[in-house]
């Protein structure tokens, strides 16, 4: 007959037997997470102090869908519902060391998705405004920065498509889907000397990745490597 007293004493060695596995799974993470600045993000030319230091601190497995959890530091993208996906480690790293990041910076992201490369830029700027048309992903997003304590970073539901005219001019912009053509309304809202960073290209198929800069109010941009990305979502009330 098991008594009372046993099934206490047993409970208490279950939980014990637990926590050091819970503090494994955590240490797991942390050791992945720098496997991934060694192994995926330094040999490819990541050289950037501010982008490494973010990549290295903010958890990607908190920006993934709990069966996801397992491949959160594998170098590839992974599916966030509605269609969307989280960049893979690299992709995130690049295109923020493409913009050569002052702590000053004012910071527009289209394409809040998951949330994750705003966490990225938070750790690098003061704010960074994002903005997302899915209502679901948006406040999946925000929920996700709150949990970590991240504050800086303002979202914005809505189509990315026209920026964010009220927060403009910004010093750089980021867009983490791939578009036919390059927003002119993102274009205007770029500040002098501004560096925007957007895939472009024909939609299910292969695109590249374009670095623009603007002086003297003109716009010279170049083609970085070839990328693919999910296409640029839009509200479609809006031509």
């Amino acid at each position: 007959m098991i008594m009372k007293d046993d099934l206490l004493w047993a409970s208490w060695i279950c939980v014990l037997l637990l926590l050091p596995f819970q503090g494994l799974a955590q240490d797991n993470y942390s050791e992945q997470r720098k496997r991934m600045l060694e192994e995926h993000l330094k040999p490819r030319g990541i050289t950037s102090k501010a982008t490494l230091s973010a990549m290295g601190s903010i958890p990607r497995e908190a920006f993934v869908p709990d069966s996801k959890k397992p491949f959160a530091y594998d170098d590839r993208a992974l599916s966030i519902g509605e269609g969307q996906t989280i960049s893979q480690p690299f992709m995130v790293a690049y295109m923020t060391q493409a913009l050569h990041l002052k702590t000053s910076d004012r910071v527009l992201e289209i394409g809040t998705g998951s949330g994750y490369q705003a966490a990225i830029l938070s750790q690098m700027i003061d704010t960074v405004f994002t903005i997302e048309i899915i209502k679901p992903l948006a406040q999946q997003a925000i929920q996700r920065l709150k949990n970590l304590n991240i504050a800086n970073v303002v979202v914005k539901i809505g189509d990315g498509y026209y920026g964010w005219k009220e927060k403009a001019p910004f010093d750089a912009i980021i867009v983490t889907a791939g578009a036919e053509s390059i927003p002119l309304y993102l274009v205007e809202q770029l500040a002098e000397n501004g560096r925007m960073i957007i895939p472009i290209g024909p939609h299910r198929g292969v695109r590249q990745l374009m670095l623009l800069k603007k002086k003297n109010g003109k716009i010279k941009s170049r083609a970085l490597m070839p990328v693919r990305f999910v296409p640029f979502v839009r509200d479609k009330q809006y031509p």
